[in-house]
């Protein structure tokens, strides 16, 4: 594609404040484009093969191993896929408490994204180092916001990174009457922070760049803004139990590259908070609709940049409804008989069988695919993982190769910028992609 005569050399070697390592790559030489990519320089993580042989019950404990952010997103695809090869229906409780723990693990992650990895360009720093000094408030409020909620997140499961008593057919320890008023204490404490998210929100002003791409994530036919549980949608009118979500993802090498892609309708998709909100905003809590709304935050929003203010809309649903959830549960009680005793895990405690069983959950980052076969023992014969950020590699090349031409005239600092911007903007979890390999380009 000829733009003008410039010449143009950019390598971004790791990208920063995004979790694992790309790099950015673009080549313009007299006007024409030879290269706009985004290379990802991670080791393969290799834990599908770690899975095979090992007893299904262990799965959710090694592959919340997979990240440290979204461990309990990972424990929660895993039991689900792992309860559907053994036959195992979760109660309505359970549901609501692993409802409750999803709502967490978004309130963190999305917590740290808006705060401390996406602020920082629009604060004009380089990192939230510098905003200690200049926004010392700001930082607090962000770190003060992550400790309560993995304080609750710690009196739910035992702990947020790598959680303990969330497991197949339940948990082992469920709330006390104390346990959820100290939830329930613990995040009414943050109304005011919360507040000043918005305001900060508010101050945020992102690129106004728009590519008309697919949104894919999970959708249901129920009034509940589905996280947990759902069907496979796409904005592009597609729908798929998730059992085909071989047909959702369609993953491919590149012949340039040995890194799988994937795509649905079109060249590419797009997963995560903007996904979410652009197909299921209506069910949104109303308190969430009313922050959207004053963002100015409308579906089908095609700027990707603005996948940073979903996340906004989304921490304002997730803290209202896990409030919800702990008010319901302290009014009408919790079922303790429903407590899944010590020794759970042992062969004949669930009865095991020969199955297949898919697990999809929305996780921070995008929808997240867990899908295991078990022998007649529940040891696991085979397992596939599809993490979000590698169904986003694909559409962010697709951003880029919209995006250079149209911004090629400015500075060479604001054209680097820009990229590392719309590469943050994802929230990528590059390590997490577990279907990547280190992958050298020879022209």
């Amino acid at each position: 594609m000829a733009t003008n005569n410039k010449d143009l050399d950019i390598k971004v070697e790791y990208v920063t404040r995004v979790e694992g390592h790309g790099n950015i790559v673009v080549n313009v030489s007299k006007g024409k484009i030879e290269k706009c990519e985004f290379h990802v320089v991670e080791s393969p993580r290799l834990f599908e093969g770690m899975l095979r042989g090992r007893s299904i019950f262990e799965a959710q404990h090694i592959t919340s191993r997979i990240c440290g952010i979204c461990s309990c997103g990972h424990s929660l695809a895993s039991i689900q896929a792992a309860e559907e090869a053994l036959g195992v229906e979760p109660t309505e409780q359970t549901i609501k408490l692993r409802k409750l723990l999803l709502d967490y693990e978004f309130l963190d992650s999305h917590i740290l994204h808006v705060y401390l990895l996406a602020a920082p360009d629009i604060l004009g720093v380089p990192s939230f180092v510098p905003l200690i000094k200049t926004h010392n408030q700001v930082v607090r409020r962000a770190l003060r916001m992550k400790k309560t909620v993995n304080d609750v997140c710690d009196i739910l499961v035992g702990r947020h990174v790598h959680p303990i008593s969330a497991i197949v057919g339940g948990f082992t320890k469920l709330p006390r009457p104390k346990d959820l008023d100290a939830q329930i204490a613990a995040l009414e404490s943050m109304a005011d922070d919360m507040t000043e998210t918005l305001k900060l929100a508010k101050t945020l002003k992102f690129p106004d760049f728009h590519r008309e791409t697919e949104f894919v994530g999970l959708v249901s036919d129920d009034g509940e803004y589905p996280l947990l549980m759902g069907d496979i949608g796409s904005t592009d009118g597609k729908r798929f139990k998730k059992k085909d979500y071989r047909k959702a993802t369609n993953e491919f090498i590149d012949p340039r590259s040995s890194a799988k892609f994937t795509k649905l309708s079109r060249e590419s998709f797009f997963v995560g908070a903007l996904a979410r909100f652009n197909l299921n905003s209506q069910k949104l809590h109303p308190k969430a609709k009313a922050v959207a709304k004053e963002l100015g935050l409308k579906p089908v929003c095609h700027n990707p940049y603005l996948n940073t203010v979903a996340q906004v809309v989304e921490i304002v649903h997730c803290y209202y409804h896990a409030l919800d959830i702990l008010k319901d549960l302290r009014k009408n009680g919790v079922d303790m008989s429903q407590q899944i005793t010590v020794g759970v895990n042992e062969k004949g405690a669930v009865p095991v069988r020969a199955g297949k069983g898919v697990g999809a959950v929305e996780v921070p980052r995008g929808i997240l695919y867990h899908n295991y076969e078990t022998d007649r023992d529940g040891m696991i014969k085979q397992a596939n993982c599809i993490i979000p950020t590698n169904q986003n590699i694909n559409n962010i090349e697709y951003d880029f190769a919209k995006l250079l031409p149209e911004i090629i005239t400015l500075p060479k600092d604001t054209i680097r910028l820009r990229l590392e911007m719309l590469v943050r903007a994802y929230d990528p979890c590059i390590s997490c992609s577990a279907h990547y390999l280190d992958v050298s380009f020879v022209d």
